[in-house]
């Protein structure tokens, strides 16, 4: 039996909701500051500067997610395979960019971390498990190098 804790997260507003791409902290990467992680997210998708600009500057990450996943948008031919090291980037700056992020993640030990949403079965858990949370284990890699990092 695996005693490990789990913390599931997904919700802004709900416990654990930093850890969301949602949250509200801007991010400087590629010389740029980002509303969030997930307008920077959204935002590498696509090959066109002026995409990518449209994007940063939406009002909000949902409305970023939104344009996102708009097809009629070209996307980078090697998105798919870009995708998770895109993430990592961005969930690696936001953390180490805000010292109360950095501190939050750490303490989260080494429970595991779930993006419980069934909205997403691919960075999320799909709701019931079955999902690849991919969200999750970028932000454990990320704990395991901020930990690395730290002074003991």
């Amino acid at each position: 039996m695996n005693d490990r804790p789990v913390i599931r997260f997904y919700s802004v507003s709900a416990e654990y909701g930093e850890l969301s791409n949602f949250a509200p902290y801007p991010i400087k990467l590629k010389g740029k500051q980002w509303p969030t992680s997930e307008h920077y997210f959204q935002a590498q998708k696509f090959q066109r500067a002026a995409d990518q600009e449209e994007i940063r500057a939406t009002k909000s990450p949902m409305i970023a997610a939104r344009i996102g996943r708009d097809r009629k948008r070209k996307l980078r031919r090697d998105w798919e395979s870009a995708k998770i090291g895109v993430m990592r980037e961005a969930v690696e700056a936001k953390f180490r960019q805000h010292e109360d992020l950095r501190r939050l993640l750490l303490d989260t030990g080494d429970a595991l971390l779930i993006e419980h949403t069934e909205n997403d079965d691919f960075w999320g858990d799909g709701g019931d498990g079955s999902g690849r949370n991919e969200l999750g284990r970028v932000l454990m890699a990320v704990r395991e190098a901020l930990r690395r990092d730290s002074p003991a």
